[in-house]
């Protein structure tokens, strides 16, 4: 029917232009974000599971940082405790030289000196050594927890360093240690024997903890890259397919605005028959 009041033509045309452009909006904004979601509009489902995603990749890879902070700390203590090594080191050859009976009494006194020195930068280390205002060599009963995380369950995973006592007391060589006679020398040779034994295996708990904590750090890795991987096929754009549709919406724009124009242009016809 030719009428000039309604142009019906027109506005199914525009009305299809307006979906044309409105899909040509959406791919553009997909394109340009790389995003296949990028409003709740988009996927409400998907973007719901995806926000859950992401919370569990951030704390993933916190969990992995938290892992890489424990590590340095317990480098910081474990290299500590190699100095304090080498002292008992010094102490014990110290208590070996004034064991023999080659020295004198007043030689006895100057190694002793020493002796007492490096008991005292033991303890030193042992109390001043700290990681973050943490210190984790002069006491037994401390811990540091090592969290990474917490489970579906509700369950915390993380893992429990405890501290050490490794002043020169808690070694076994109290301020009654000396290397001033032959016999004080034999029994301070033993005394720091069984120190360098009990250092050892402290020491070694800090490695455990250490290759422990590196696996851990490896597999929260692993579980962070498949969980992007997740969530990259959740909302990541399909390029491909999101350019295809492109090509396709904006053909159809082309051809929308062509009839818009050729239906508007429908009520001149009618002003030709009134014209007679």
């Amino acid at each position: 029917m030719l009428t000039i009041k309604n142009n019906i033509m027109a506005e199914n045309a525009a009305r299809q232009l307006g979906l044309s452009y409105d899909n040509l909006a959406r791919s553009i904004e997909r394109l340009s974000s790389g995003m296949r979601i990028n409003s709740a509009m988009d996927d409400a489902a998907g973007l719901a599971v995806r926000e859950l995603i992401r919370a569990d990749i951030a704390v993933l890879r916190q969990g992995t940082r938290n892992a890489q902070d424990g590590i340095s700390m317990l480098q910081i203590m474990e290299a500590a405790m190699s100095s304090i090594d080498d002292a008992l080191i010094r102490m014990k050859e110290l208590a070996q030289q004034a064991a023999t009976g080659t020295y004198s009494n007043q030689q006895r006194r100057i190694m002793d000196n020493e002796f007492q020195e490096m008991a005292a930068e033991i303890t030193r280390i042992a109390t001043k050594t700290e990681y973050n205002t943490t210190a984790m060599l002069n006491s037994a009963t401390g811990s540091q927890v090592i969290h990474f995380g917490v489970s579906s369950g509700g369950e915390a995973s993380s893992i429990t360093v405890n501290s050490i006592a490794a002043t020169a007391v808690a070694l076994g060589i109290t301020s009654a240690i000396n290397i001033t006679t032959t016999s004080n020398a034999a029994t301070a040779l033993t005394t720091v024997n069984t120190a360098i034994q009990v250092k050892d295996s402290a020491r070694a708990s800090f490695g455990y903890s250490m290759n422990r904590l590196q696996s851990s750090a490896k597999v929260l890795n692993i579980q962070s890259e498949n969980m992007l991987a997740a969530e990259s096929r959740i909302s990541d754009v399909d390029v491909a397919t999101e350019v295809a549709a492109l090509t396709r919406t904006q053909v159809l724009a082309q051809a929308g605005v062509s009839m818009l124009a050729q239906a508007n242009t429908m009520p001149q016809m009618a002003l030709n028959l009134l014209r007679g």
